[in-house]
């Protein structure tokens, strides 16, 4: 019984002093020192590492000493519509309320300068408006006539001309103010913003062979049932240069090829697919092995746009992948499956992958080692060849020996007795 409980015992077997290891074998303190500093140093980096476009699309850029701000005054529609919610609800109540105080001050001053206010208890007075007996009754007039509710209580008479004419101004900046605001208000609800949020990438990028060829692949879908019309792919190298001159141009935006010269770019995204990008001497991933992919630093920024179906509205969906996320060696796991009368899409395996035999080096490399083992392989077949055509040339001539030194015994009687000649009959004997 002891000796089965002795691997739950507290108690070691051997000695502390066995149980500790050789000294020799032990790190010293300055390589585990150098070891710390190496995975902080990692870690800085990998907290400096700085994102162009975040996952779910937001571009990480902020404007700063924008001088000549008058000209987000010239386009103020899109001004408005790009505001947060918060301040356009601001903006729209303060349109309204402004333009009501503002016409009910100047319907209380036109009151005031003709003297209705002086004479609110005598019946024989014709005031501009009835029933207008301060600030207050000014500011409702001015909404009643603003939102043409018209309770009927306070009405303009005939005999101030001056009344009819702001009548009039009123009833067409109410009108303008009306169209303006609801107009941005509705181009704010109808934004395809949060169409966006039901196209979804795969959380990484990944890096395989197809048709014997490396490709660089990510997956994107569609959540909902109403489609994206007009679907297409794009997608963005985006990496640090220095040109041969010596100019350093940051952040340069490099085309990857994902399929515009065949119309693969244009996407049926009715079931999630996966897109690919041939890495071929176009690549800028041509000469990128699997070594040098763990320590470049760059971004790839994918784009999808298409039209909304329910509004006819263009949308865009975009998101991005670091070095750290593209896996070399690496291939999607499928999320399609045939059902009873229906495909099936299992979205639980839509950020899967699973390891594939890849070979390590990069593209350029592989097309060498190709283009070497498929010359060797042309000129092996012609020299085969030829030895087959040597062995069968030097057989035949074997043979003709062969069947010369067994010659037709008659004709060696006849050379045995001499040359021929000439009969009388003109024949040859």
């Amino acid at each position: 019984m002891a000796k089965e409980n002795s691997g739950f015992s507290t108690i070691p077997e051997t000695p502390v002093s066995e149980a500790k290891p050789p000294l020799c074998s032990r790190p010293s303190k300055a390589s585990a020192r150098l070891r710390r500093e190496n995975e902080r140093e990692k870690a800085e980096k990998k907290k400096r590492r700085q994102r162009y476009v975040e996952k779910g699309g937001k571009c990480n850029v902020q404007h700063g000493n924008v001088r000549e701000t008058y000209r987000y005054l010239t386009d103020i529609f899109t001004t408005l519509v790009d505001l947060k919610w918060r301040f356009s609800l601001l903006v729209f109540t303060l349109a309204y309320a402004i333009t009501w105080l503002f016409f009910g001050l100047i319907w209380w001053f036109i009151a005031y300068c003709r003297g209705d206010l002086d004479h609110l208890e005598d019946h024989t007075w014709t005031p501009c408006v009835n029933n207008l007996n301060g600030f207050v009754s000014a500011f409702l007039f001015s909404i009643e006539t603003e939102t043409t509710i018209g309770y009927g209580h306070r009405v303009i008479t005939d005999k101030c001309p001056e009344g009819i004419i702001l009548l009039l101004l009123q009833a067409i900046l109410g009108s303008m103010v009306n169209a303006f605001m609801v107009g941005c208000m509705f181009v704010k609800i109808s934004q395809p913003n949060k169409r966006a949020e039901t196209l979804v990438f795969s959380s990484h990028a990944v890096v395989s062979l197809r048709d014997d060829r490396l490709c660089l692949m990510f997956r994107v879908g569609d959540l909902r049932s109403s489609h994206i019309v007009e679907a297409s792919i794009r997608a963005k190298l985006i990496k640090s240069k220095q040109t041969h001159e010596g100019e350093f141009i940051p952040l340069n935006q490099t085309d990857i090829n994902v399929g515009f010269e065949t119309g693969d770019d244009r996407l049926f995204l009715v079931s999630p697919l996966i897109i690919s990008h041939e890495i071929n001497e176009h690549s800028p991933f041509w000469e990128v092995s699997k070594e040098q992919l763990a320590k470049d630093e760059f971004e790839i920024v994918v784009i999808l746009e298409g039209m909304v179906e329910a509004t006819g509205m263009t949308c865009q969906a975009r998101s991005s992948y670091l070095m750290d996320e593209v896996l070399w060696g690496h291939r999607f796991m499928s999320v399609l499956s045939l059902e009873d009368g229906f495909y099936e899409v299992d979205y639980n395996s839509f950020h899967q992958t699973f390891e594939v035999p890849t070979p390590s080096c990069s593209a350029k490399e592989l097309a060498e080692s190709t283009a070497r083992m498929d010359a060797h392989l042309y000129w092996s077949i012609p020299s085969r060849l030829d030895e087959k055509v040597e062995e069968g040339t030097e057989k035949e001539a074997g043979d003709k020996e062969r069947n010369g030194s067994l010659a037709n015994p008659e004709t060696v009687q006849i050379n045995e007795r001499g040359p021929l000649h000439e009969g009388a009959g003109g024949g040859f004997l």
